[in-house]
């Protein structure tokens, strides 16, 4: 089928577990992920009808420079930038709102990366209440991680993505660890002459790098897909439940979300879950509000400590915020912002200054595109100027 071919013209019989992830059969997937891969319920307040469209309307006068630096309007960038969704808040209200032409925003978007964000949150939780410490090592909850990358490292520096790993994170790996990662994850085709491994046995087999760990971030996916068994095994229950009763309700959700799982129920922590962009500005505001008296304000305080700024100087996300810092899977961007993001041009931002959350939910063709990560940023910030 030509990449060109109108996404209304994409039928569910086009979408494969080989293709979902590419340009155009991702402008329907993205929103029906559950469709191709096993997935969780990850429920919400169920309460309330979806909300009126608000439009871009307050947000007319918005211009910056777009992906070749010159001036954009935000609706042009929007479709330039293969936007699904945008949802911006200010002060805790929704001031506008926009959709493709091919997207639902009742539906739940896959937000790839900024699942780590939203487990980052769920643990901190969970430490509040005193059933999991960020400074127990990993194999207290874990044991089955001995003798692998993980067996004497911490459950903070997991969370901090400070885990010495011999694994590459190459998205558009075809024949290497990064495929047998996803073919583990139940993401890719499985190949019979090279079975992969449940996702929890993967991880378990993955050796330790050149290096100690707690010197340098260095951003590895399975890392929260570890960390998602470490909360599941502390507090004993499944990770779509947790993450609903301790957080996704508590926020006020409306709608329900999904976290893709393995052969084995293991949920995606990493990079499965979908969500409304609606409700992820709830998430979000709640971060601005520092917490909301569901995550504490300590530890909210703490994703915009800076105290990890050195490992970040060392680490291989620099060029994203040259001047930022990384904690508990939150961007801090160094300017006053906090950003969680996911490949293919998920994100939500946050500003604190302003009072505002940008979330935009996206089908980008290529997984990762550090001109166009820098042009959104431009983008984020015009909105927030406003």
């Amino acid at each position: 089928m030509s990449e060109d071919k109108p996404v209304t013209e994409v039928s569910r019989a086009d979408v494969t577990l080989a293709n979902w992830r590419t340009v155009p059969y991702s402008r329907w997937s993205f929103q029906h992920v559950n469709e191709i891969v096993p997935s969780a319920i990850i429920p919400g307040t169920r309460c309330g009808e979806g909300a009126a469209h608000i439009g871009l309307d307050a947000l007319s006068s918005i211009s910056f420079a777009g992906t070749r630096n010159a001036t954009s309007s935000l609706r042009d960038f929007l479709k330039e930038s293969e936007t699904d969704e945008l949802v911006v808040m200010k002060d805790g209200r929704v001031i506008a709102d926009w959709s493709a032409p091919h997207s639902d925003p009742s539906d739940p978007h896959i937000i790839f990366s900024v699942s780590k964000s939203l487990t980052g949150l769920l643990a901190g939780i969970l430490a509040d209440k005193g059933i999991v410490s960020f400074e127990s090592p990993i194999s207290r909850h874990v044991p089955e991680v001995a003798g692998s990358a993980y067996g004497d490292a911490t459950v903070q520096q997991l969370f901090d993505m400070e885990i010495c790993v011999d694994f590459v994170e190459s998205y558009l790996d075809t024949s290497g660890s990064f495929d047998r990662y996803r073919r583990s994850t139940g993401w890719n085709p499985e190949k019979p002459g090279d079975p992969a491994p449940d996702l929890k046995r993967f991880i378990c087999g993955i050796g330790k790098g050149a290096g100690v760990h707690g010197e340098r971030h260095a951003y590895r996916s399975p890392n929260t897909d570890l960390a998602g068994i470490v909360l599941e095994r502390a507090a004993g229950a499944r990770f779509a439940a947790l993450l609903s009763d301790h957080l996704w309700k508590a926020a006020g959700a409306k709608s329900d979300a999904m976290v893709t799982v393995d052969r084995v129920g293991t949920a995606r922590a990493a990079g499965g879950i979908s969500a409304t962009a609606r409700d992820l500005a709830l998430v979000g505001d709640l971060v601005r509000r520092r917490g909301n008296g569901i995550v504490s304000a300590d530890f909210i305080g703490d994703l915009w400590s800076r105290r990890r700024r050195e490992a970040w100087k060392k680490g291989d996300q620099l060029d994203l915020f040259p001047d930022g810092s990384y904690r508990n899977y939150w961007y801090e961007t160094g300017a006053g912002e906090l950003a969680a993001i996911g490949i293919h041009g998920q994100w939500i931002w946050i500003d604190p200054q302003s009072e505002t959350v940008v979330v935009k939910l996206s089908s980008q063709r290529m997984p990762v595109d550090p001109a166009l990560d820098q042009a959104i940023i431009r983008m984020m910030r015009a909105i927030c100027r406003l």
